[in-house]
């Protein structure tokens, strides 16, 4: 019996869902910093502006790392892949 609660990390695959989730979210998340950005420019809350202007840089950052993370996971699934045999007509480790 195996007690062990599944994670979205239990395998590469449910790891790329839950970054497309993610850059959904993020995506979600800039759009909606960007619309408080439009609305806050009265300069009575200059503060607020700058804040919501480091939102939207981090927010940025962060859909940029999400993206680099897809494309390691991408390349880790091909190379699993590659090094088992996986794919159609490719040779695994045991067939030489």
């Amino acid at each position: 019996m195996n007690d062990q609660k599944k994670t979205p990390f239990d395998s590469v695959e449910g790891a790329q869902e839950y970054l497309i989730l993610l850059a959904e979210a993020v995506l979600e998340a800039k759009n909606e910093v960007a619309a408080d950005i439009k609305v806050s420019e009265d300069p009575h809350l200059a503060r607020r502006l700058e804040a919501l202007r480091l939102v939207f840089f981090k927010l940025e950052k962060l859909q940029g790392h999400v993206k680099t993370s897809r494309r390691l996971l991408n390349d880790l699934r091909t190379l699993r892949r590659l090094l088992l045999g996986e794919r159609a007509g490719t040779p695994g480790p045991d067939t030489e």
